[in-house]
């Protein structure tokens, strides 16, 4: 009985940890995807690029 309550208590804590990780996610999702489209948007209109790699020349 003690090994079966064990058990539980593990399998608790992950469905807790994995449901704090989805909620950070969920969280955060939206600034993630802004940042991904944003940069996605500056490289598809970036015509020249400086030795630093941050665009010198946008498309018109």
């Amino acid at each position: 009985m003690k090994a079966a309550t064990g058990e539980l208590n593990l399998t608790v804590i992950t469905i807790i940890a994995i449901g704090a990780v989805i909620a950070f996610f969920w969280f955060l999702f939206p600034q993630i995807k802004d940042s991904i489209t944003n940069q996605w948007n500056e490289t598809a209109t970036c015509v020249e690029y400086n030795d630093d790699g941050s665009c010198k020349r946008y498309r018109e």
